[in-house]
């Protein structure tokens, strides 16, 4: 049965934010009031929180998919649809989120610090809220938007002041044991510790904390054992603490041999960039189980070549508890060094102003097609519009075909090439697909139409001037025409000695005809 997790993927899915309302006020002495629809309420977020009591991931390994909840629907007489409630999932501290690629997105390191890792989407306007002198009483309310949905996976990093390493049944877990109030498995086989165990250790005045992490063997960085997976929790510590077994029994080990395997798979685990590696932090040996005589005399013997190396030892028993208060003393000493080191040495935070105005808001990007170019406009002020818009409703399509115009992505699709005709989508992947037509003018403000239609998408059939201009001018060329042809015919007659009357009423007959046709 899995009790420890310290890796997770979780797949969150944000509220979606609740539709706007479209609404009439309507009493007594007034049928038409003005717009009363509310705004729809926001989608809940999903929110992480480090919280000093929760010490491991286990609980989002068997339930991984967590949801927050949906924004009500706005509603008439002003009312507004509820807010999405939240989702908070506390983590331990030491916790680091990432999205699916590796990039670190937090470092959850403070108690009761928050972090938005799926935001709820908005909630949409109502007509009231849309209202304006020039449009009072809009038929149309905005959608609201859904929320984020993805993955985004937890990394436990132990957040330890001394970390305990050495090879399996090497007496870390009885160390950890003796010096703190910790209760770990201990055994006599190895890999008994197969996830970390940290305690609290106060010695004199200095308190800090101590991890016992899986013991490693040689070829540890290849993969063997337990492998370095566990070394992760190492990172954040101040001090390494080498516990030796010096009665150990397998043929070929002694401690010098030990603490240069364990030197070595140390040396293999690459760190975070700005961190300090692992093997120039400071290290302390401790010969463990010097209660055996045995051990004593190879402690004794060994304590001199680890001296010479630069390593402070220590011989220690956690079964008579010989050397444990020297070594605890003596790493405290250790950590408020360091403590005092990293509040000096502590930058101050650099607060960067970034001014909105200063990133475009959209960009328009020319994609090959199999019936031409297609041109793609990317942003999160279009896309979020597009989620906005009811497609079914006209005034909602001409009101967001004002917004793209007012920033500027019709001028910007004419700097791009495209002409009249062209297919334009809008956001990431299928996104909204349609024909661009660039004589769709922004005045619709202007325009007086039913609620819910917009007379710039109708299709009229009604000719304009210079059509109309064209066509009088083609009817009165006929006419000249037709008279040109008749008084010729009329001089013919004439030369041929037919009377003027007939001629005259014959040519007549033939103008009408001729305007007749051209109407």
């Amino acid at each position: 049965m899995v009790t420890f997790v310290d890796r997770v993927t979780l797949h969150l899915r944000a509220g979606k934010g609740g539709n706007g309302c479209v609404s009439v006020r309507r009493e007594k002495f007034k049928p038409l009031a003005g717009p009363d629809g509310g705004n729809g309420g926001s989608g809940g977020d999903v929110v992480l929180v480090a919280d000093p009591q929760v010490t491991t991931l286990l609980s989002y390994h068997h339930s991984p998919h967590r949801s927050a909840g949906n924004g009500g629907f706005g509603m008439g007489d002003h009312r507004s649809g509820a807010l999405g409630e939240d989702q908070e999932l506390p983590v331990p501290l030491g916790t680091v989120v990432k999205d699916p690629d590796g990039n670190v997105l937090v470092d959850m390191l403070t108690p009761g610090m928050r972090f938005v890792a799926a935001p709820g989407g908005l909630g949409g306007l109502g007509n009231a809220a849309l209202a304006s002198p020039k449009r009072k009483a809009p038929g149309f309310a905005l959608l609201g938007t859904p929320g984020w949905e993805g993955d985004v996976v937890l990394e436990l990093k132990t957040v330890a002041d001394v970390a305990l390493v050495g090879f399996p049944s090497a007496g870390k877990s009885s160390l950890i044991a003796a010096v703190s109030a910790a209760r770990p498995k201990i055994a006599d086989y190895p890999f008994t510790t197969l996830h970390p165990n940290l305690g609290v250790v106060q010695a004199g005045d200095a308190r800090y904390t101590i991890a016992d992490v899986p013991g490693l063997i040689e070829g540890a960085s290849e993969g063997k054992g337990l492998g370095l997976e566990f070394l992760r929790h190492v990172e954040r510590c101040t001090a390494l603490v080498h516990v030796l077994d010096c009665a150990t029994l397998d043929p070929g080990r002694d401690p010098l041999s030990d603490l240069d395997v364990i030197l070595a798979e140390l040396a293999a685990y690459p760190v975070p960039d700005g961190q300090v590696p692992l093997l120039e932090r400071p290290q302390i040996v401790a010969l463990n189980k010097v209660d055996v005589p045995e051990a004593h005399e190879l402690a004794d013997f060994v304590r001199p070549d680890l001296e010479a190396r630069g390593f402070r030892v220590f011989e220690i028993s956690t079964v008579s508890r010989a050397g444990l208060r020297e070594l605890t003393f003596a790493l405290g000493e250790v950590v408020e060094q360091h403590r005092l080191a990293t509040i000096d040495q502590a930058p101050a935070e650099r607060v960067v102003i970034r001014p909105r105005g200063s990133e475009k808001d959209f960009t328009i990007k020319v994609e090959g097609g199999t019936y031409g170019p297609v041109y793609r406009i990317l942003g999160d002020k279009p896309v979020k519009w597009v989620q906005q818009t009811d497609f079914q409703n006209e005034e909602a399509v001409g009101y967001l075909a004002d917004r793209l115009a007012r920033l500027g992505v019709e001028d910007g699709l004419f700097a791009a090439g495209a002409v009249a005709g062209a297919t334009v989508v809008i956001g990431p992947g299928d996104g909204i697909v349609f024909d661009w037509e660039p004589t769709l003018s922004s005045a619709a403000e202007l325009m007086t139409a039913p609620r819910g239609t917009d007379p710039r998408l109708l299709q009229s059939t009604r000719r304009t001037t210079n059509e109309r201009r064209e066509r009088y001018h083609e009817r009165m060329d006929a006419k000249a025409d037709a008279r040109a042809e008749l008084e010729a015919e009329r001089l013919s007659a004439r030369a041929a000695g037919i009377g003027a009357d007939g001629d005259s009423s014959a040519a007549g007959t033939a103008v009408s005809d001729v305007e007749d046709e051209a109407r």
